[in-house]
């Protein structure tokens, strides 16, 4: 295996993830930029989540056939796009065109990253996907600290610097795809009962996830009143800790298996998340921040490794059929994804109107339910199933 399509993988993560963090810890800016109510930008959420299923949903039909590598450069370039006309949009209809166009290639590129990386995982024949999603948390750090090192620079400067990585990532040499569609035959041999349950544990990461990169610079802002500097802080801890607990996520795997790690990782998160909603102050905030990071972060890499084995089967499809079929598997499985940002990200926002206390409150008692979830985890449990 060529290192270069690792790398591309990896770098794919990363621009994703400085993107998308570069613009929900400027939510604040836009706020005032653009003259925009905590309602407004709940709704311009909204939309961006709608649109990133739509987006998985065109992966999902386009990739199996033309290859996930073409989609996800589409993807990247759209996001190109995008960010230029977001950011220098004279009016809001202008702003909302722009971010609709990115939460298509959002989708598009969630998807097809996915794919790459549980291609690989399952070429290599060991566990890859936590830091290949480190690698994304790499990117939202990134994405944080430029925010935090120009909190003066406008909108359309920064916004049009950023491109700049996703347009290179865009030319990357990422692995080819199948080029052909999944016998029709062998789709009705996907157990989704199993995927079903591994999605819910996804849904709960990406309810907690997006309440936290999304509203977290708002709560530090209007709730726990840090300096305006500082609001990012709220955002950079907790993908810190994500980080090293992504990086160390596949060795850890491996060692103590996913059910054990997923079961510890959600007491820790469960504390954390208390912490947040809690804090008399901001330094409060940060630790709790920082705890939920840790306790959280490989489930949703976990999640997505446990959908591709469960649909690549017990190993007796030809190579072709099992890359198409775990394509196809995957864009699906990524709406698990958009409905957990929908319920963190709208729900989080709308219930958190008055204060943002209660709408972080909710994602405490979903991370209860990862602890019976984590059982679907076991390895040995996984490649029985996919043998039925």
């Amino acid at each position: 295996m060529s290192y270069s399509p690792r790398a591309a993988i990896a770098a794919a993560y990363f621009a994703q993830g400085c993107v998308f963090l570069s613009l929900t810890t400027r939510l604040p800016k836009f706020e005032d930029h653009w003259g925009i109510s905590q309602l407004g930008l709940t709704l311009l959420m909204l939309m961006i989540v709608l649109l990133a299923g739509c987006g998985s949903l065109l992966a999902e039909k386009v990739a199996p056939r033309r290859g996930s590598a073409i989609v996800l450069r589409t993807g990247l370039l759209g996001i190109v796009v995008a960010l230029i006309i977001s950011s220098n949009a004279p009016n809001i209809p202008i702003l909302a065109a722009g971010l609709a166009i990115y939460g298509g290639c959002l989708g598009m590129v969630d998807a097809t990253t996915n794919m790459q990386a549980v291609s690989l995982e399952h070429q290599v024949k060991r566990t890859v996907l936590p830091s290949f999603h480190g690698a994304w948390t790499a990117g939202g750090i990134a994405g944080t600290l430029v925010t935090l090192a120009l909190p003066h620079a406008s909108i359309a400067v920064l916004s049009c610097g950023l491109a700049l990585l996703p347009l290179v990532v865009g030319f990357a040499r990422f692995l080819p795809g199948s080029g052909s569609a999944p016998n029709p035959e062998a789709a009705e041999g996907i157990p989704w009962r199993p995927i079903l349950l591994v999605g819910a544990a996804c849904v709960i990461f990406y309810t907690v996830d997006t309440a936290s990169t999304t509203w977290g610079s708002v709560y530090f802002d209007h709730t726990l009143h840090a300096p305006s500097g500082l609001v990012a802080l709220a955002t950079l801890p907790y993908l810190v800790a994500s980080l090293g607990a992504r990086m160390a996520g596949d060795r850890l795997t491996d060692s103590i298996g996913a059910t054990r790690l997923l079961s510890s990782g959600a007491a820790v998160a469960i504390v954390g998340l208390v912490v947040v909603v809690a804090a008399p102050s901001w330094p409060v905030g940060i630790v709790g921040f920082l705890v939920l990071g840790a306790g959280i972060a490989v489930v949703a890499p976990l999640s997505y490794s446990a959908a591709a084995t469960l649909a690549r089967g017990g190993g007796d499809l030809d190579p072709d059929t099992a890359r198409a079929r775990t394509d196809a598997v995957i864009a699906r499985f990524n709406q698990f994804n958009y409905v957990g940002a929908l319920i963190g990200s709208v729900l989080t926002g709308a219930i958190g109107t008055g204060s943002l206390r209660l709408g972080y409150a909710v994602p405490v008692l979903l991370l209860l339910a990862l602890f019976p979830l984590a059982k679907v985890f076991d390895r040995d449990r996984l490649a029985a199933v996919s043998q039925q």
